[in-house]
């Protein structure tokens, strides 16, 4: 038995049989409840899978604990690592917590007020006690810069050596860890914040500096210094996190690289990562949304909705062309969880994600209005849910899962865990005492409250996309998601599901099949008629040369990089940005094929897509232009590397929560490994396997497709 936190080197490069050793790649991905592991052998696609309950108070245990069991499990075959990608909610729970460290900022004389004034915008209107996200930073630490540049980037009042000086003197009297450097126009001309922060790395070593316009060269004040400080505070955190997942990752082999997941659907390396960590905020969901397309593309369907459930929240991602939508600004750490504009505005590019629900360990209470509710707050790994057995008394959507039927508490976690039933009915109990009503009727209100508040919320989601939520096909990923993947889809007249193999451990299998990714951008408001495209070939050049080196050191092969132009238009006096995007090219300043015209063009026919019709006499404008470099990634095929076949075991019967009948029938309950691709069943059932289950609690055919991928047909719908 290994010690906690501790990988076994032998076990990572002894051979068996005098086998030769094939190339193993991992991923492992850190949620609020779960830690998962997939290692995939590169040469096959065959996977194995690991999964142990986070440990927060040091989140690399857990990650130790799954890599050496994949490295057991992998060592039978004589397999050797070879790489290991990574993807975490440190960032996330670092903002969400409040729990990064002191921060400085450095900004514009008479910009110190930023981050207090915002957007001046009221989220909730009639919200008399109107809750703001607090600065992460503290207007007494924030110092300002005697500099100033005009809107074209000129500089109005140089800085000098004298005003450096000042300025490291002034953050040494905080005596912070970290500072973040946001001056005025930086995004059109960083001369000065590159300044400060050079001066500020020489004056004030050990002290972390993060610049704007490394992360975010956009318009927008507020949202850019937003950004910046939000990196600041976390990254110290993570660059020690970092460092040490490293070294537990070199007491496998030295030298192993350390690949990141990042927002925007790829990864990047450990550096980078380190460097700028807010590009990781959503990190483990975008994954998940990978996996559903890769799951999605091997059955040729491009209209896909990604739903991935784990421990903690539900997220779901609408895919309209077989591509992840991306967008540029989101929001963390809400003060209220589903209102838009009460969190902290991040200028990153991220996969197009929309927070639709509660997960497993979320906790169901009453509200100050007598009424039934589900989260914000999550149990955790620690205590966890009353179920776990671990001293956690508060009821949550798992507990509410296993007294319906659809948990197996002698098979959680193939067995590793046993659920207590009885705590979770005793839970129940309080719970019901509160409401006047039955236990039975709680659980069932708690699961289908969960329900109802993630079909109404993918509704609207694909609604504001224009599209029919009964033209899509739902893939479920997540520890939680296969147990309430049908009712939902059946809540969105959905007709058809399908279930991965090891979806309980999907964020890893998008991780295996992400591209290398960097993403750059700069804003620059101008006419197209105005704009000099001399220098926009210029600037595209410097970018794709500084992405190309990020990518390179994130292992990416020169020659299967692809690279997308993109670019924020309007009409002139228009408020609302339309994206539009092209292959890369090298703009002609003159001629038909001039870079006004190109863009124009490309400008005009997503603008009639959205919109219908064209503006007449209206003027184009470019506000920000970016540039995306990425691997060529094709759709991954995965089988089992273990005994998963589940060895003929013949289904067993189970009385579950049929929502249609409104009472408990016992239905077959099936290993779903022991289910050779070909086989056709009928709900209601539950199909089991070790990191998740599948509940179909009304009429459907289930087929197992030849990837092992289950696909569910509806046919009950009232």
């Amino acid at each position: 038995m290994q010690s906690r936190g501790s990988i076994s080197v032998e076990s990572s490069t002894r051979q068996s049989d005098g086998k030769a050793a094939q190339g193993l790649r991992i991923a492992v991905d850190i949620g609020g409840t779960f830690t998962d592991g997939v290692a995939i052998r590169e040469s096959d696609g065959r996977i194995w899978v690991g999964k142990t309950l986070t440990t927060p108070d040091d989140p690399g245990v857990a990650v130790s604990t799954v890599i050496a069991s994949l490295l057991s499990q992998a060592d039978a075959e004589g397999d050797v690592l070879e790489e290991v990608v990574h993807g975490t909610t440190l960032v996330t729970n670092t903002l969400i917590e409040r729990k990064g460290v002191a921060t400085a900022l450095v900004t514009t004389q008479g910009m110190r007020d930023a981050l207090d004034i915002g957007r001046e915008w009221r989220y909730d209107l009639y919200d008399l006690e109107l809750a703001l996200p607090e600065p992460l930073i503290a207007v007494e630490r924030r110092v300002q810069a005697d500099e100033r540049l005009g809107a074209a980037g000129q500089v109005l009042t140089p800085l000098t050596r004298q005003e450096l000086d000042r300025i490291a003197h002034a953050v040494r009297a905080l005596d912070v860890p970290s500072v973040a450097v946001s001056l005025l126009h930086s995004y059109i001309n960083d001369e000065h914040e590159r300044a400060i922060g050079a001066h500020l790395q020489e004056a004030l070593p050990g002290v972390e500096v993060s610049l704007s316009s490394d992360m975010a060269r956009e318009l927008k004040e507020f949202e850019r210094t937003s950004t910046v400080a939000a990196n600041a505070y976390v990254k110290p955190i993570v660059a020690d996190y970092l460092r040490q997942l490293g070294t537990r990752i070199d007491a496998v082999h030295p030298g192993i690289p350390l690949r990141i997941m990042v927002s925007s659907g790829g990864f990047t390396s450990a550096r980078a990562a380190a460097h700028t960590p807010i590009f990781l905020l959503e990190s483990g969901p975008a994954a998940g949304v990978l996996s559903a397309l890769n799951t999605a593309r091997a059955q040729g369907l491009r209209q896909v909705l990604a739903f991935d459930m784990g421990g903690t929240t539900a997220k779901a991602c609408a895919v309209t062309e077989g591509e992840p939508p991306i967008a540029y600004s989101f929001e963390c750490a809400r003060v209220h969880r589903f209102k838009r504009g009460s969190g902290l505005p991040i200028l990153i590019p991220s996969i197009d994600l929309i927070e639709i629900g509660a997960g497993g360990g979320s906790i169901a209470h009453v509200n100050r209005l007598g009424l039934l509710n589900i989260g914000p707050e999550s149990s955790g790994s620690v205590p966890g849910p009353a179920c776990y057995g671990n001293g956690g008394t508060d009821v949550t959507v798992t507990d509410a899962d296993l007294v319906l039927g659809y948990l197996n508490p002698d098979n959680f976690l193939g067995g590793e865990m046993r659920l207590r039933k009885d705590l979770a009915l005793e839970g129940m109990q309080r719970l019901a005492d509160q409401l006047g009503m039955a236990p039975l009727e709680v659980a069932w209100g708690i699961h289908d409250m969960v329900n109802e508040n993630m079909a109404s919320a993918a509704r609207i989601h694909i609604a504001e996309k224009g599209h029919d939520p009964r033209d899509f096909t739902f893939v479920a990923t997540g520890g939680a998601g296969p147990v309430h993947a049908a009712e939902v889809a059946r809540k969105l007249r959905i007709p058809r599901l399908l279930a991965s193999i090891a979806a309980g451990a999907g964020s890893c299998l998008g991780m295996l099949a992400a591209p290398a990714r960097a993403d750059r951008s700069w804003s620059q408001p101008a006419l197209l008629g105005e704009i000099d495209w001399g220098d926009v070939n210029a600037r595209l050049a410097d970018l794709r040369a500084d992405a190309q080196d990020e990518l390179l050191a994130s292992g990416a092969d020169a020659g299967s990089l692809s690279w997308t132009i993109g670019a924020e238009m309007r009409y002139y006096g228009q408020g609302d940005n339309v994206p539009v995007a092209l292959d890369w090219r090298e703009f002609d300043i003159e001629g038909e094929q001039a870079g006004a015209e190109v863009m124009r063009a490309v400008f005009e026919q997503r603008y009639r897509e959205l919109y219908g019709h064209l503006v007449p006499g209206a003027l184009p404008q470019v506000l920000t232009w970016r540039l995306t470099g990425r691997s060529v990634v094709g759709a991954r095929r995965f089988s089992w590397g273990g005994a998963r076949d589940g060895g003929g075991v013949a289904p067993r019967q189970r009385d579950i929560y049929l929502p249609l009948q409104r009472g408990f029938r016992a239905v077959n309950v099936h290993e779903r490994y022991a289910l050779p691709p070909g086989t056709r069943l009928q709900g209601p059932l539950v199909l089991e396997e070790r990191e998740s289950t599948l509940v179909v609690p009304f009429a459907a055919d289930v087929d197992i497709l030849p990837d092992l991928t289950v696909s569910v047909t509806l046919k009950e719908f009232e």
